[in-house]
Order: C-alpha cells, then structure tokens, then sequence
C-alpha cells in the first residue's frame, strides 16, 4: 500500500476486528459435504417457518386458502429466501475481487485478505443453497427488480466503500429476514440447520460491512456523507417491501394464487400493512437501530 490513506478505512476497533474474523474464519471454513446432513434430505411434510410467518397471514387471501395450500406457500415463499441469497451471494465475488484487482495497491493488508476470504465463503454458501434448493426440489425465483443491474453493472463503478455499505444492507435485510423465521424447534430440521450455518460465516461479513459503514460516517465530508444516506435510504425503500412480499410467488404455485403478479394494489395492501410493518420493525431492529446511529433514519 502507498502512502496514501486507505481507500476502505477502518478504525482501530474495525482494524481489531477484521483481524479477529480472520482468524474465525480460518480457523473453522464451511465444508459443503458436512455443513448439514445432506443424506436425511428435507422432510417437505414438515414446514420451512411458522403458519404465522406466511407473507399473507391474516388476510382474506389467506383464509381462502386450503391447509395444503398454505403448506405448499410456505415452502414457495421459503424458496424465494433461499433463492435471494443465491443472487446476492453470487455476485459478490466479483465485485469483491473487482475491487481488490483494480485498488489492490491502496487496501490494507488485512483489508484485502478479509475480502477474499469474503468472496470465497460467498461461493460456499452459493454452493450450499443451490444444493439444498435441489435436495428439497424447490424452484429459483428471480432477482427483484433492479437488484441484478445495481449488483453486477452499478456498483463497480462504485467507490468500494459504496458497495461494501450497499452489500451490508442487502444482507442483513435477507439475513434477519431467513433468521427471524427459520430458528424455530418446529422448522424442518435440515433447513433450520443450514441457516444457523450460514448465519456463524454471515455474522462476520455483516460485522465488517458495519465497521467499515461507521469508520466512513466517523471521517467523511459531509457532502460525501450525505450523498451515502441519501443511497441507503433509496435501498432500503426498495429493499424492505421487496422482501415483505414477492409478487412472483403466483407464477410457482400449483393452484390459482388469490394476489396475480400485476395486482400492485393487492401486493402493496400487503406489503404496507399494520401487521407486515410491525413484523419488519420486530425483525429488522437490529438494522434499523444502525441506521440511525449513523443517521439514516
């Protein structure tokens, strides 16, 4: 590294930090074959999430809905969870390792380890959910509406600290989201386990996405500072309702679903709510209360 201050800069704490997930993740890596019990397959007469956790719970939609219907929406809706992570998480090795190639001389050492240990356990977790979306024979959902392009297209051209903040809300939206639902005794038990994996390596990149978040907030101008809120909030505004509610759920199942993809008067009457806010303040608290600590409210 030149002598010129970090291109993604952390403070002492952060520093620390990264040193400690590195240690963490060398010392205990994903190993595909044996992060779950892939031989005892997933029990689909079991449940993915409670009934209450459904998109539509409490709605009429949902009453008119048979016991075997509800059934088979969960595990839609559970395919939906798995298959964002499977889009997110396959594109951040190359916008990682993008970044490190093309600053490679202004990371910091441990900066620039950390983000390739970052883009190898993504290609772990890839692996994993693709598996098990075969396992449990559950269909890919597409990308919500610009996630892709923002990903793949947008965000290198970026500064990394841009994408590193952007990748933070991305997961820890789908991250909280699959955790809140999936920790439960009456959750089926390969996919309740291969969350509770998934989350010990997620963890960590959600650590360093907030250390490198707040050493930015710390030392930024504040014209730069405010163009960064300014982002976050359009994200999270697209971000939070997309996961609320996916309208592509009627393409996947094997009946008539009640809300049609284009209804977006049904598909916001559910995404906004009493109850589909107050469940998003309940299991987005953790990243909400970030947020306004480093004044994006």
């Amino acid at each position: 590294m030149t002598g010129q201050p970090p291109i993604i800069p952390l403070s002492p704490r952060g520093r620390l930090g990264v040193e400690t997930l590195i240690e963490k993740s060398h010392a205990a890596p994903m190993d595909l074959n044996q992060v779950v019990p892939w031989r005892t397959g997933v029990d689909r007469q079991g449940v993915p999430k409670k009934m209450e956790h459904c998109w539509i719970y409490g709605t009429p939609w949902f009453d008119a809905l048979t016991d075997a219907q509800r059934h088979e929406v969960l595990w839609l809706e559970n395919a939906r969870d798995v298959s964002m992570f499977i889009l997110l998480e396959q594109t951040l090795p190359p916008l990682y390792m993008g970044y490190l190639n093309v600053h490679a001389d202004a990371l910091a050492p441990d900066v620039r380890e950390y983000l390739m240990i970052f883009s190898k356990e993504e290609i772990m977790h890839t692996l994993m959910f693709r598996r098990y979306m075969k396992v449990a024979r559950l269909p890919l959902f597409g990308a919500p509406d610009g996630l892709h392009e923002m990903l793949t297209v947008q965000l290198p051209k970026m500064h990394p600290v841009a994408g590193i903040i952007a990748t933070l809300l991305l997961e820890w939206v789908a991250e909280l989201s699959a955790m809140f639902v999936s920790q439960d005794d009456v959750v089926e038990p390969l996919t309740r386990e291969m969350f509770y994996q998934h989350h010990l390596e997620e963890a960590r990149h959600i650590a360093f996405g907030r250390w490198v978040g707040e050493s930015f907030f710390e030392h930024a101008p504040d014209e730069q500072a405010t163009q960064m809120r300014q982002m976050m909030r359009g994200l999270m505004a697209r971000l939070v309702p997309q996961f609320t509610y996916n309208p592509e759920i009627a393409r996947h199942t094997s009946f008539a679903f009640p809300i049609a993809c284009g209804d977006q008067a049904a598909i916001d009457a559910v995404r906004y709510s009493e109850r589909s806010l107050a469940l998003n303040d309940r299991r987005f608290a953790p990243l909400y209360a970030w947020l306004r600590k480093v004044g994006v409210s």
